[in-house]
């Protein structure tokens, strides 16, 4: 079990790490904007007081520490989703390739078209968005970094063991 938290925690970070380095580059090649984790945050600090969909995220009262709740959801989404991948592909962390972390980065790019983004009040796969076909594909970007992230952070681990 230790074994199991400890290559969830280091895959996952990896791969999330690695869609925040994507942003950053992103930003800085081409002005696009970062990602706003104050209000992810506030979507999830509401989801217990049983609001899931919001009009407009921007316009649900804020809650304190947003942004610290936001990207500490973020990374712990991030660790989830490695964790799956460790339970779907139990020999990923030992011999990793690129297509199990492919497909779920693939796969997690899923929750944020169908949950995350309607529950801000984005629309079904962002078509609320001013852009949605730029915002899709955005997604699609971020998540291969996601999952560039994952196999990375397998690779390192099973180069640790080795």
């Amino acid at each position: 079990m230790q074994e199991f938290l400890v290559q969830s925690l280091v895959i996952g970070i990896a791969g999330t790490a690695a869609m925040d380095l994507w942003a950053i580059a992103i930003h800085r090649a081409l002005g696009h904007p970062l990602p706003n984790w104050g209000l992810v945050g506030r979507w999830f600090a509401w989801l217990p007081r049983g609001r899931v969909f919001h009009g407009d995220i921007t316009r649900t009262p804020p809650v304190a520490g947003e942004a610290a709740i936001g990207w500490a959801a973020h990374y712990a989404v991030g660790i989830t989703y490695a964790a799956t991948l460790i339970v779907l592909a139990p020999g990923f962390p030992a011999q990793p390739t690129f297509l199990p972390a492919f497909l779920c980065g693939m796969v997690t790019v899923l929750a944020g078209w169908f949950l995350l983004a309607p529950g801000m009040g984005a629309g079904w796969a962002a078509a609320k968005t001013a852009h949605p076909a730029r915002s899709r594909l955005s997604n699609l970007a971020a998540h291969t970094a996601f999952a560039a992230g994952l196999y990375a952070g397998a690779l390192a681990l099973a180069g640790a063991a080795g």
